[in-house]
């Protein structure tokens, strides 16, 4: 399983916002420059980090985008549920953590597909943009 550049990219903007969130807001060419990232790719990734509220922005001359919360509120989870949809690693297991096999068996695998998934979501979920900001140090 991979994750898109959508998560590294998003995250890598995300985390530029967390180190600056006590001072003002971002451009997201400020953003794409430093990162060496496109500011168009940027521009979509930020429609879905606004839409779930991770990011908020502000209009006019000194304008930009800041976080929408404390870096220590946001888990990655988060982030990358927002740019990737909903973690379902495998076919089979829903991100709910239920079975939905075509096949309709129990094959034994489900339980630790089961496991995996639980794993990778609990993991990003215990992370925090924080977390990430103290280990840059």
């Amino acid at each position: 399983m991979k994750f898109s550049t959508r998560t590294t990219y998003g995250l890598r903007a995300m985390i530029m916002l967390a180190e600056n969130y006590n001072n003002g807001s971002l451009s997201l060419s400020q953003i794409a420059g430093k990162e060496n990232l496109s500011q168009g790719y940027l521009e979509r990734l930020f429609v879905s980090l606004k839409k779930v509220g991770l990011v908020k922005s502000e209009k006019g001359k000194s304008g930009g985008y800041t976080l929408g919360e404390k870096p220590k509120n946001i888990d990655i989870l988060k982030v990358v549920n927002s740019l990737e949809g909903e973690i379902s690693p495998f076919h089979c297991v829903l991100k709910e953590g239920t079975i939905n096999c075509s096949n309709k068996c129990n094959c034994g695998a489900t339980s630790v597909l089961l496991k995996v998934q639980e794993a990778i979501t609990k993991t990003l979920k215990d992370i925090s943009l924080d977390d990430l900001l103290k280990k840059n140090k």
